[in-house]
């Protein structure tokens, strides 16, 4: 085991949000690194790296002000490389408001010829209407090449019991990734006694999916409890397809506060060291652990499995 991210490691990317990491292989055939990130501009912005650790800020990769139907609050950017393009599936408030709603969050995807972008709306609307605000796009595709999107429903409007709750869903995709298929599947809703510390928002999560794919078994990284609050964390959960049923791990939160060291990790994505033979889970903390609030950074951490295939962040 590589020592660089036991313990986690920050990078120096601050005042960001939701990160993501995209591994790619540069022009010269080296290994190279490309961050995406919730960013509070009226777009993107994305980061390069050689090692993971030292970061070159690159500028815009995606202006939202171009855009062709998101008006504002533009988060959670994750890129896909698929078959020589580049994919950027984003979250935004939809301009189309025909009910005065607080909210209209929808995905969107804009594609580049580069990592770097400029990348640009496919259509001039999301990529699908499930007629309630979604954040928080992952795209899995799997070994035998169906194409899967997941997403978590918003807390707005979604009343369950006493509280608002934010859940996560899965739908397939489109062969050329602009649209979905078929009807979108409940994977996860807060179930866990640690996915009950932010009661005083009058709301529950779960947000944040990550899928991916290990001896045969899908796992789902996601978040709880209030971005905002130290007691944000990750969980997993494990499934037999990518459309479940998923099964939390009992020994969930994966990764949870060490308060005052880090405050409030989550949203996480996860990447391979430069071999290709550790796993990194990728994530954002509060940049001052004892204010908290929407003030994240990056940071790293290196992360394995027991012989069970349960995850242990390291």
């Amino acid at each position: 085991m590589k020592k660089n991210f036991v313990n986690g490691l920050a990078i120096g990317v601050n005042n960001i949000g939701d990160p993501f990491i995209l591994k790619d292989v540069g022009t010269d055939g080296q290994t190279i690194y490309y961050l995406y990130a919730t960013s509070f501009i009226k777009g993107f912005k994305v980061w390069s790296s050689k090692n993971l650790t030292d970061w070159k800020e690159e500028g815009i990769c995606y202006d939202g002000s171009k855009s062709k139907w998101a008006k504002d609050s533009f988060w959670a950017p994750e890129c896909t490389k698929y078959k020589g393009n580049y994919y950027l599936f984003f979250s935004a408030n939809w301009n189309y408001n025909p009910e005065n709603d607080d909210e209209t969050f929808r995905i969107g995807l804009a594609m580049s010829d580069s990592p770097l972008g400029p990348f640009q709306d496919v259509s001039d609307h999301p990529i699908f209407d499930p007629a309630y605000p979604i954040i928080d796009a992952n795209v899995f595709i799997d070994e035998d090449g169906r194409k899967y999107l997941t997403y978590s429903r918003c807390c707005y409007k979604h009343k369950v019991g006493p509280y608002e709750e934010s859940h996560i869903y899965g739908v397939e995709l489109s062969e050329d990734l602009t649209s979905t298929v078929g009807q979108p599947v409940k994977l996860l809703w807060p179930q866990q006694e640690w996915e009950n510390q932010s009661l005083h928002t009058g709301r529950r999560w779960n947000e944040g999916s990550f899928m991916f794919k290990r001896n045969g078994t899908y796992y789902m990284t996601f978040s709880a409890n209030h971005f905002m609050d130290k007691e944000y964390a990750i969980g997993y959960a494990r499934a037999d397809h990518p459309l479940g049923p998923y099964i939390k791990s009992e020994d969930n939160p994966l990764l949870a506060h060490d308060y005052p060291r880090m405050s409030g990790p989550g949203h996480n994505s996860l990447t391979f060291d430069q071999d290709g033979d550790e796993m990194l889970i990728v994530y954002h903390c509060h940049s001052d652990p004892v204010k908290g609030g929407s003030d994240r950074q990056v940071v790293i951490q290196s992360l394995i499995f027991d012989q069970e295939g349960n995850m242990e962040v390291l």
